[in-house]
């Protein structure tokens, strides 16, 4: 079966509705499946946080839509610093995985990206 290894994402929503929340969540979760070759059977469990300026929807709805049925899910608000990325949704996600933790690809998407040019991420990990 492997180890446990977590996995990052990051993403934004393009409004405070729930369409949005679900439909940027869903692009984040399904890009982070691929790049890692994940089987929904090997995900343990998903943390999402979102900041204070998403609270229309749960992130982890998402997750369910996309077949997650089986798989821990909390949601949560990240700490509210002033000059955080608005309107993000942020994701940790367990695994039982055979890869190196150096292989690990972590998802950046849409103005998320961001969060790595800040200094809030590091390039590797």
């Amino acid at each position: 079966m492997g180890k446990v290894i977590a996995i990052r994402g990051a993403t934004t929503a393009a409004t405070n509705t729930k369409e949005s929340i679900v439909q940027a969540t869903t692009e984040m979760l399904e890009e982070l499946v691929s790049a890692n070759d994940l089987y929904v059977e090997d995900i343990i469990s998903a943390f999402f946080t979102t900041t204070r300026d998403l609270n229309t929807q749960f992130p982890a709805v998402a997750a369910r839509k996309i077949g997650w049925e089986y798989v821990a899910l909390m949601c949560s608000h990240e700490m509210f610093i002033d000059d955080a990325q608005p309107m993000c949704i942020r994701v940790m996600v367990h695994v039982n995985s055979e890869k190196d933790v150096k292989s690990i690809i972590n998802v950046y998407l849409n103005d998320a990206i961001n969060l790595r040019k800040r200094g809030f991420e590091t390039e590797k990990n």
